[in-house]
């Protein structure tokens, strides 16, 4: 499995923007889709955002034009841009990865394997 670590969560407005940052432990750009979920106690864990293996991506309708998912290859590093942030963002945030190939990268968070520990994103109105 691969390493994840994420950063950059924090308190802000609603409005305001926050970015999440995920380093990995490995070189997992070429062969591995990436992906953030969200979750909140009482919920199931949700997809916010997929990037696979040939930068394709993908978001949740509750996200699209607000959020950006990225990669930086050089640093190993999985990046998600939040902008406009609403009460209803608040959540704690996981990046995940999964091999992938033949074009299909996963959504389902029963699909990924590999899981950072999560870091929380508070937004207050």
């Amino acid at each position: 499995q691969v390493q994840l670590v994420e950063s950059g969560g924090g308190s802000v407005q609603a409005g305001g923007s926050l970015r999440l940052s995920c380093a990995s432990s490995e070189y997992t750009y070429r062969r591995y889709c990436m992906a953030w979920f969200r979750h909140v106690l009482g919920k199931e864990r949700e997809g916010v955002a997929t990037i696979d293996n040939d930068g394709s991506t993908s978001y949740a309708d509750s996200v699209k034009a607000r959020f950006t998912i990225s990669q930086d290859k050089a640093n190993n590093t999985l990046y998600l841009q939040m902008n406009s942030l609403k009460p209803e963002d608040t959540a704690m945030y996981y990046c995940a990865a999964e091999y992938c190939s033949g074009g299909y990268v996963p959504n389902s968070r029963y699909e990924y394997h590999s899981w950072g520990q999560g870091t929380q994103v508070t937004v207050s109105s």
